[in-house]
């Protein structure tokens, strides 16, 4: 994970790649982001019941060296349509990867560690972000089209390393609950809770993610910030994420339940991009205090939603339930992008933040009102 995500470049500055280097409107933008995320959606659903079937070892590997493949071919494109249907195949093998490696984790960790493990994945997840959309600030603004021959190029020695370092292992024949407390079906969408908790989830994921889509356009076109400088700053969640959030979690999650954590975060979230509305000089320091709040609330959040849908699957459905967690992300990247780009062209980015605010906000309450239903208890995960 520290490997693949040093690479990630390409996407984050997609919105850039298509209205600076190719001179195509915001909107043109946001409907290649938006491909991305529907490859994604399929990709995400199909992963996971590949999980299930094959493994998460192969799915990793297979996936991870085709997107890499793909991405090499990206940047000698030209034709616009065709970018298009190259989008959907790409995002298609970069999210069937994810279900596998949620599995991989859950299947690796020991007994009650589950939560430190989600977070020591997120800590090679982020210190690779932070490194990785650094470097990208710094290539783009020299050449865009080595952003994608970059990322192309790491996926498919992540596919090969996963082939070396992450050995086989026996298929456990009885499937093991994490949280016996809790019952399990069979089928995530047989489980009452979990359907409500991933619709309350995807709300929150889809704001989220505009972070990393639509500001960057926002601090080139609006705040005049340049590439390097954006690197820096969507870079710096990586770096406070690797350096505090293992020991936040140590320190909070035997404190309230799960459900409690993933509030405030989004609370946190919510405040966030209501600091992005503030009329000052000083757009750069806004924008850095942006992501630290920003920053907070994806280390209360996140962790924690991984530990719920953990708890609430098997050896034999977690990828399925994998594949819904993922699946919110890749909705995300459909409907949030399309939409903020429009609403941004159409009211303008202040009205948009205040949009994401408010559905912060009521996923925030979503999610309250879920944690009396939760039944599961943090503690024993």
């Amino acid at each position: 994970m520290l490997l693949n995500r040093c690479g990630s470049m390409a996407v984050p500055f997609m919105g850039l790649y298509i209205t600076q280097n190719m001179h195509r409107s915001a909107t043109d933008a946001g409907l290649i982001i938006t491909l991305f995320g529907l490859g994604a959606v399929s990709g995400s659903l199909v992963g996971g019941k590949l999980t299930d079937l094959f493994g998460f070892r192969l799915v990793q590997i297979t996936s991870a060296i085709l997107a890499g493949l793909f991405f090499l071919i990206f940047p000698a494109v030209e034709d616009f349509s065709l970018l298009c249907v190259l989008s959907v195949v790409i995002s298609f093998f970069s999210d069937a990867f994810r279900p596998a490696n949620f599995t991989a984790i859950a299947y690796y960790a020991k007994p009650g560690t589950v939560t430190r493990s989600y977070s020591l994945n997120r800590l090679a997840t982020n210190i690779g972000w932070s490194f990785g959309i650094s470097l990208a600030g710094i290539i783009a603004s020299l050449n865009y089209h080595l952003l994608f021959l970059v990322e192309g190029s790491v996926l498919i020695l992540v596919g090969l390393s996963i082939s070396i370092l992450l050995k086989e292992k026996p298929v456990t024949e009885k499937p093991e609950r994490i949280n016996a407390e809790v019952p399990h079906p069979v089928k995530p969408w047989k489980d009452t809770f979990y359907i409500k908790f991933i619709f309350v989830t995807t709300l929150l994921v889809t704001c989220a993610f505009l972070m990393f889509r639509v500001m960057p356009v926002f601090l080139k076109e609006q705040w005049r910030i340049n590439e390097f400088q954006i690197g820096l700053i969507m870079g710096l969640n990586g770096a406070v994420i690797a350096l505090f959030e293992m020991i936040l979690i140590g320190k909070i999650e035997q404190r309230r339940s799960a459900v409690f954590f993933i509030t405030v975060g989004a609370t946190c979230i919510a405040v966030s991009y209501l600091l992005f509305t503030i009329s000052a000089q000083f757009h750069l320091a806004i924008a850095i205090a942006g992501m630290l709040v920003f920053t907070i609330g994806e280390m209360f959040a996140l962790p924690f939603i991984n530990t719920i849908i953990v708890g609430r699957s098997n050896d034999q459905n977690r990828g399925m339930y994998a594949a819904g967690y993922s699946l919110s992300w890749s909705l995300a990247q459909v409907i949030g992008p399309l939409g903020g780009f429009y609403l941004a062209n159409l009211l303008g980015y202040n009205m948009l933040w205040y949009c994401l605010a408010l559905l912060l906000v009521l996923s925030a309450y979503g999610f309250s009102r879920l944690e009396k239903q939760s039944g599961i208890q943090t503690r024993k995960i």
